[in-house]
């Protein structure tokens, strides 16, 4: 039987009740068709791994431009996709809502809202305004069964204060989060408090490089593990690696270390 969108947001919803999963970040459909054929029981889509497919730099692509990529994603797995919604696409609550609304029009079983402004001068915004956000994103969800996630977005843009960061997420899941993500953290202690602090609600943790396994960061009470654009850096890696191989040297080694276009093509078929 075809997969509803209301059974992916159920099953979604049951993966945060207990254990720690990996939720991957695609960048593209290709990527996304590649994780659900690994085995992977969910995905999340990156707002740098999208940008950066259609020639942009990351938060400089418009809400109609994700929306069809999320719907695109939706439509391409079978399993629940989660959405990097970045900052709702504006700064007024009732405009967040508006566009949240069109994000769970494309099928989306989870879906976040940063508290980043993008100024580097007030990088986050003023809690009140914060909370009136994530109050309206969760009014536009509705009883759609999306799941919505608060993230505070301090540590990312130099604000390292881990008090900030758990009266921030504490105060979002107060206005309706099901599920809070604090981007940047990095030592056990930091990320141990704040899933203390926010219990019995879920945390997704951030891994863009070297750092905590799967077992280390359940250990820790984690929740669920996102990656962000590290998948679409480390495609663009190969990438440039040929291509500048090509440039600089006019020769091609590099093609030796590419994935098997047989393989591919299985996958794929």
């Amino acid at each position: 039987m075809p997969v509803t969108t209301a059974d992916k947001r159920a099953t979604f919803r049951k993966m945060h009740e207990a254990g720690c999963f990996i939720l991957p970040n695609p960048f593209d459909v290709g990527s996304a068709k590649a994780l659900q054929h690994l085995g992977f029981k969910a995905i999340a889509s990156s707002s740098a791994g999208f940008a950066w497919t259609i020639g942009r730099a990351d938060n400089r692509v418009s809400v109609d431009d994700v929306c069809q990529h999320l719907a695109a994603l939706c439509s391409a797995v079978d399993i629940p996709v989660n959405a990097d919604f970045e900052g709702g696409f504006a700064i007024e609550p009732e405009k967040v809502a508006e566009n949240v609304e069109r994000g769970v029009r494309t099928g989306v079983a989870g879906l976040s809202i940063e508290d980043s402004t993008g100024d580097k001068d007030k990088p986050i915004y003023e809690r009140a305004l914060a909370v009136e956000r994530i109050k309206a994103a969760r009014k536009a969800i509705g009883d759609s069964g999306t799941l919505l996630v608060g993230r505070c977005e301090a540590y990312l843009w130099g604000v390292t204060d881990l008090k900030l960061v758990i009266d921030r997420l504490t105060a979002y899941a107060e206005a309706g989060a099901d599920c809070l993500y604090a981007p940047g953290l990095k030592t056990r202690e930091d990320i141990a408090a704040v899933v203390k602090a926010v219990h019995p609600k879920p945390f997704n943790l951030l891994i863009g490089g070297a750092g905590l396994s799967l077992q280390e960061a359940a250990d820790l009470g984690v929740r669920r593990i996102s990656v962000g654009g590290s998948l679409a850096r480390a495609a663009w890696g190969g990438f440039m690696r040929a291509a500048k191989e090509m440039a600089e040297k006019g020769t091609f080694t590099e093609f030796a270390s590419g994935y098997p276009g047989g393989e591919l093509n299985k996958m794929f078929g």
